[in-house]
């Protein structure tokens, strides 16, 4: 590994530019370009939701244009969150060697120095497999991961505070009812750092202890003060753009062909299943027994990027039972080289055939 880390402090920047600025750094990286943390926060709120998810069904949109909250999809797995300058994102755009080669080793290399900034501070954090933190039964953080060109990218958040009441009314849910018991939920299960210390601590001191503990974590590795370069702003601007676009936005969810007629052989389906790493969402169109076309979403962690396309395309045309489906989705983990963490064939499968027996005549 380099001598030497990186370091980008990228605080009060817009709330796009708080997601493309290491989106820009991973797709700029170059095999001489330092290995690079980015602590960087939002000068304004907004709601992010992960790669594979469906914004419309995630997020009340609605809510969201009234209170002037704008929506951004990053390219980083996982669910759709509320977000403001109560977090600090710890953002990490790495070379490959330079980390633990599985997910599960990378999120656990990555999440400690978060957990022992937090206990340093006097909270009992710890890391909770796949990619969470928790205090007590309460989380305190969650990350995620991905790769953008040549670089391993992994991203999470210090939490000083955290706007449970905001994120309650952002998601998507069927009814006023189900929204206070959201409330609820991350009232009893979610913390931050302003709620187990009973005051917020000073951010910069909390940062310079952070930047202590990721130095430990790669054997005392100098972690410097860099800059943010001309390729990079380029490129983050290109990002910018993209990340606006409704073709982006809208992307996920929808069948990527035309759908048929309806008619007694064809059927839309749709059905969710909720894994040990996340949620799957599938809606399919089925023919005379066989997969139409699909589409995968939800809030899962699925590397590389594209596979989730590669199983969608992998699928079509073949069979709609679960020896068949079971096979051909192992076939495309084994020759795309799939991570997924939490998540596996046989869950893909359970959420596709989920939809398969919700078949209704149209």
């Amino acid at each position: 590994m380099a001598q030497k880390i990186r370091l980008l402090y990228m605080e009060g920047v817009s709330p796009l530019r708080s997601q493309t600025v290491y989106h820009a750094v991973g797709y700029a990286m170059k095999p001489d370009t330092p290995n690079t943390i980015i602590l960087v926060s939002p000068n304004a709120p907004y709601v992010c939701i992960g790669y594979h998810q469906d914004m419309q069904k995630e997020v009340d949109l609605d809510y969201c244009a009234q209170h002037n909250l704008p929506v951004y999809r990053r390219e980083v797995g996982g669910g759709a969150v509320y977000l403001d300058k109560g977090q600090l994102f710890t953002q990490w755009i790495f070379h490959k060697e330079d980390l633990p080669a599985s997910l599960e080793e990378r999120f656990a290399f990555y999440i400690d120095p978060i957990v022992q900034t937090y206990r340093e501070l006097g909270i009992p954090a710890e890391y909770r497999p796949i990619n969470d933190i928790h205090v007590k039964g309460k989380k305190i953080g969650g990350t995620g991961a991905a790769q953008m060109g040549i670089a391993e990218v992994l991203v999470g958040s210090l939490m000083f505070t955290f706007d449970k009441k905001t994120m309650a009314q952002v998601l998507k849910v069927p009814s006023e009812k189900m929204r206070d018991k959201v409330f609820e939920s991350l009232e009893a299960y979610m913390t931050t750092m302003t709620e187990q210390l009973g005051f917020t601590p000073d951010r910069a001191m909390v940062k310079d202890l952070y930047l202590q503990k990721v130095s430990a974590a790669f054997g005392g590795a100098e972690i410097v003060e860099g800059e943010w370069t001309p390729a990079e702003e380029a490129m983050a601007q290109e990002i910018d753009a993209r990340f606006t676009s409704d073709e982006w936005l809208y992307q996920k969810g929808r069948l990527q062909q035309p759908a048929l007629k309806i008619h007694q052989d064809v059927y839309l389906v749709e059905a969710a299943f909720k894994a040990r790493g996340g949620l799957i969402r599938v809606i399919a169109r089925l023919r005379e027994g066989r997969i139409d076309d699909v589409a995968i979403s939800g809030d899962f962690t699925l590397l590389p990027v594209f596979a989730v396309g590669a199983l969608e395309q992998s699928l079509r045309g073949i069979a709609a039972t679960p020896a068949t489906l079971k096979a051909k989705i192992e076939e495309a983990y084994y020759r795309l080289n799939i991570q997924s963490p939490g998540v596996t064939p046989a869950d893909f499968t359970t959420a596709i055939m989920n939809a398969v027996m919700a078949q209704q005549p149209a």
